[in-house]
């Protein structure tokens, strides 16, 4: 079983939430556990937050993809701002302090997904927040895949 939405949303405060009860609804139909739809949910409102906070003077939306694929779910954000900033390859960037008002939510999002990506992309500038996470299925999941 496979399934994949993308959304051109408005780069405004009330998309987040649309974007976040999408991906509920889309999980909760599909089967998803509960505890694995609130995580990827939690960190897809904090890509959302950050396209929305950080896009750019010029840039009036942003893009949600996900995919819904077996036993993974993939999400990307991605706007037309002005990207992350460049560091060396070899740099690991630190983590905000914990009182930074800035960051926060990268961080959580590393937490909740199993592997995130941050970058810029690629011609056309902008950010691009991309997770994923292994989905565990209700035992009732009625569009899991059955072998």
């Amino acid at each position: 079983m496979s399934i994949w939405w993308s959304l051109h949303l408005r780069r405004e405060a009330a998309s987040v939430p649309l974007a976040r009860r999408l991906l509920l609804g889309t999980m909760e139909t599909a089967g998803v556990d509960p505890d694995t739809s609130y995580d990827l949910s939690l960190a897809l409102g904090e890509a959302c937050a950050n396209a929305v906070e950080h896009a750019g003077e010029g840039s009036v939306e942003f893009r949600v993809t996900a995919y819904l694929d077996g036993e993974k779910c993939r999400i990307e954000v991605a706007d037309s701002g002005p990207g992350f900033p460049q560091e060396p390859v070899d740099v690991v960037p630190a983590p905000p302090p914990a009182d930074a008002e800035s960051g926060r939510g990268l961080r959580l999002i590393e937490e909740l997904a199993d592997h995130v990506h941050f970058g810029n992309r690629a011609g056309r500038g902008g950010a691009v927040v991309s997770f994923d996470k292994i989905v565990k299925w209700r035992a009732d999941a009625p569009l899991v895949l059955t072998t």
